[in-house]
């Protein structure tokens, strides 16, 4: 009989690299939720200059979330999570994105919201952890 098993975050003693992060997070999710639909974006893996112009030509949009999860659940179509390494910030002191990229993603992310997606931010492992399982605790 399958027993799934418990994902257990290695201890790190530096900053997670947002690559490393997408694969923690898809790893936890096909352990603890294996028939669950997602996606990565792999936006955290280094391209060249020609494979991102590419690959920003099969986007709709800038900004887009780095991981989908299409599980209907709390009213939600599905989760949009944006990840972001451990100790980034997303705003400057005075409210306004801290980059230009993030206030793309912040509207982006608004814009899921408006058509029935939940859609957010996750800084850092921990906190995606929570946000993936929250959302997919809803009934």
């Amino acid at each position: 009989m399958y027993k799934p098993k418990t994902y257990r975050a290695k201890t790190v003693l530096k900053l997670q690299s947002e690559e490393s992060l997408h694969k923690s997070i898809c790893d936890y999710i096909k352990v603890q939720y294996p028939k669950i639909l997602f996606n990565s974006d792999m936006s955290g893996i280094k391209l060249t200059k020609g494979q991102a112009v590419k690959a920003s030509k099969l986007r709709s949009n800038k900004g887009y979330p780095d991981i989908s999860i299409y599980e209907p659940r709390g009213g939600f179509h599905g989760l949009f999570v944006e990840l972001k390494k451990e100790g980034e910030v997303l705003y400057k002191r005075n409210g306004a994105a801290v980059t230009e990229h993030v206030r793309e993603q912040i509207i982006c992310m608004y814009l899921l919201r408006t058509k029935g997606y939940c859609a957010g931010f996750a800084i850092g492992f921990n906190e995606a952890k929570t946000v993936i399982d929250d959302y997919l605790k809803l009934e």
